[in-house]
This record gives C-alpha cells, structure tokens and sequence, in this order.
C-alpha cells in the first residue's frame, strides 16, 4: 500500500479551470501553510522576466510565506502592466479566499508566452480551489503545474534532528526550455523542520547549485524559472547547530538532485539520460565548462538519439569549451568501455561495445582530461524528432 505524499501543517490542491487550450486538464493549484513558514526563493536570470516572477521575488524578500497559487497554460510575461496587474489579483483572489495578508501570497505562471492570464477563469475557480485544500492534494497540484510534460514529479524525504521527525517534499514540472542558469522549470519544495530564513536560503542556493543547475535538456533558459522553499516548523525539529544544517543539506541535495533526474528524463521527446562526468580537469570550475559545453552540443545530443559512437563530437566540444586541455592526454569511457585513449579511438571493436551502451535509456559518458583534480558532472539527454514535433506546433 502506498501512502499519499504530505508534510506536517501543509495542504494543496488542484482543479481545471479552463486556463489551458485542452478541456478539463488540471491548471491551476495551491500549496497552503496553515502557519507561517518561513521562505527562500531563487529565480529565472534571463533578463525577460515574467510579472509572476518579479512579484514572487519581492515577496520572498519579506522572509515568511503562507501560500502559494501556481497556474500552467499561461506564462502571464510579455504582457505589460496588465501582466502585473493579473498577477496582483491572482494573489489577492487567494488571499481573500483564505483570509490572509496579500505579502503572505507567492504566485507562479507557466505556459505561452505573451498570452494574457485569463483572470475571469481562475476567479471563477479560486473557491472551489480553496475548498478542495487537503494534506494529500499534492498529486493534484502536481498535476496542475504540468504543461508539455508526460508524468507529474513529486517525491519525498525523511530525517531527523536530535530525534526529532521531519518530512520533506519537493513537487515540479519542466520538459521543454532546459537549461543551468538556475534551471528552467518550476520546483516547490515543502518541510516541516524550523529552519531561520538566512540559513533557508544559503542552503537552498547551494543546493540548487549542486543539482538544478547541472541540468540540462535544450539549452534554452525560461523567463518564468521559479524554485520556492518553505519551512513551517510544525514538526518540532529545528536546524539550529552545523550539524543539524548538514543533515538538512544532505537530504535537500537529494531530494532536487532525483527531481533533477525526472526532469531530464521527462524531457521532450527524449529517449536517453546521459550523465556527463568530466574529471582530471585543472579545476572544478574548468569541469563544469567541459562537461556543460559537451552536455549542450546539438551534435553530441543528436548522436546519442541515434546511438551512435561518434566519438568525434565530443571531442571536439570539448576542445571548444574555452579550457587549456591536451588533446592527447584525454581518455572517455561510455559506462566502463573506453572509446578514447590519448585522444585516439580504440577501433571497431571499442565501438561495437560502445554503441550497445548508447542503446540503453541511461548511461554515463566520463572524459578524463588527467590535467589535475578537477571533477564535474552534469546531466543532460539526446534530441529526437519528437523535440522537434514538440515544439514546431507548441501553441497551435
């Protein structure tokens, strides 16, 4: 038997309520606090930022939060002062609804760009929504974020602080405009642990840097990224000590690095989770550019659509990272099979070994450039002619 994802003081909830183009889908949701949980937020850096956004920033500034309102079929950016003025008024529905100050109120927008967010729809729903508020509506909600994805995301951890019990959850959605520069999607994460905001927030962004931001499915960067963090305390554990802070970083890591994994693997029209692990590089730093540079190249990622030992192509994105290397130095594996040595292919037979390993839905490719110790990985995943369909007739 399966027990319902939830966390102390917590509810959610998710209906349709006609904000997306195909009836009866769910739309629109809520994360309820039923006390004040305090918050951290990080946000899209592209320099388009939708009025959800800049809202929710704002908000998150303040330190404590109540509730968030998230709707998928509308992105709300691009949309000028009505923009904000919707956003405002999303909140404000929501915060009548529930009898709380409008600054408790986060909000979140994903779908088209442009589009006006039909206001009429989601005040038409907003008390249905709040009456459907229960601890297991997460599933709900989940399913209320998802715009081109196939499969909602949401999982849950367990720790513990001096004995204490605490539960944490994390629920998101991306499958299309994927890539590092915090990571393009939406990711709301709920615990029951009391954690101080300054603290929330170093341990989110850290975090975030770890996992979120080594993701990546198309290299594009949304204008509506938006990862919220709230701890509402009601367990009675409490992060107080370092130690108590590494125990609550070490479960938040794992927590967003199997979301991160979900949503690469839930990419659109992919086929194939490729972990990129760069090692022996001058510094971690020096990796990360190997390894996302690889990661991002559409010829890279269309061999491994095509399970195709092109070994060539990595090579050649590596030497175009910007990073002092010796081409003759470097060794890739796929899995444990080496296909390089001292930059030179190992033959036909490496490569029949290789290409059984690129038939696999998830594999590794590790690039050892033996230049020092530095190490980075990052996961990405192959472009398919689904990608293409996808996105061709995205909003017709």
């Amino acid at each position: 038997m399966t027990h319902a994802i939830q966390c102390q003081g917590f509810q959610a909830a998710g209906l349709a309520a006609g904000i997306k183009k195909k009836a009866g889908l769910l739309d629109l949701g809520l994360i309820y606090s039923q006390v004040p949980a305090n918050v951290a937020g990080m946000f899209t850096r592209n320099r388009v930022m939708a009025a959800p956004v800049v809202l929710t920033k704002e908000r998150v500034a303040g330190g404590t939060a109540r509730l968030i309102v998230a709707n998928a079929g509308c992105a709300n950016c691009c949309t000028g002062a009505q923009g904000m003025a919707h956003a405002l008024q999303t909140t404000r529905l929501a915060a009548e609804g529930l009898k709380l100050e409008e600054s408790q109120v986060l909000t979140a927008s994903t779908g088209v760009i442009g589009a006006p967010l039909p206001l009429d729809k989601i005040q038409t729903a907003m008390p249905k929504l709040i009456s459907q508020l229960r601890p297991d509506g997460f599933e709900d909600f989940s399913q209320a974020i998802m715009t081109t994805d196939t499969v909602p995301k949401l999982i849950q951890r367990q720790g513990a602080l001096d004995g204490r019990p605490f539960t944490m959850l994390a629920v998101a959605k991306g499958a299309g405009m994927i890539r590092p520069d915090l990571a393009t999607m939406f990711c709301f994460v709920c615990t029951d642990a009391a954690i101080p905001t300054p603290v929330l927030q170093t341990m989110l962004r850290q975090s975030v840097d770890r996992t979120l931001n080594c993701i990546t499915i198309d290299g594009d960067t949304s204008t509506n990224d938006t990862v919220l963090l709230l701890a509402n305390g009601m367990s009675g554990a409490e992060v107080r000590t370092q130690a108590h802070q590494s125990i609550f970083q070490t479960i938040l890591d794992d927590l967003l690095m199997e979301i991160s994994r979900r949503l690469v693997k839930d990419g659109e029209g992919v086929t194939k989770l490729v972990e990129i692990k760069v090692q022996g590089a001058p510094s971690d730093a020096e990796a990360y550019r190997i390894a996302d540079t690889v990661a991002h190249s559409p010829l890279v990622k269309t061999a491994f659509f095509g399970e195709d030992a092109n070994w060539g192509r990595i090579m050649g994105a590596v030497g175009r990272a910007g990073v002092a290397i010796d081409p003759e130095r470097i060794d890739i594996f796929f899995e444990g099979v080496q296909m390089v040595r001292n930059g030179v292919g190992c033959g036909l037979d490496q490569e029949k070994q290789v290409t059984a390993v690129m038939k696999r839905a998830e594999f590794s490719v590790t690039i050892d450039l033996h230049l020092g110790a530095g190490r980075a990985s990052m996961l990405t995943c192959d472009y398919s002619i689904d990608y293409i369909k996808i996105n061709a007739d995205y909003r017709s």
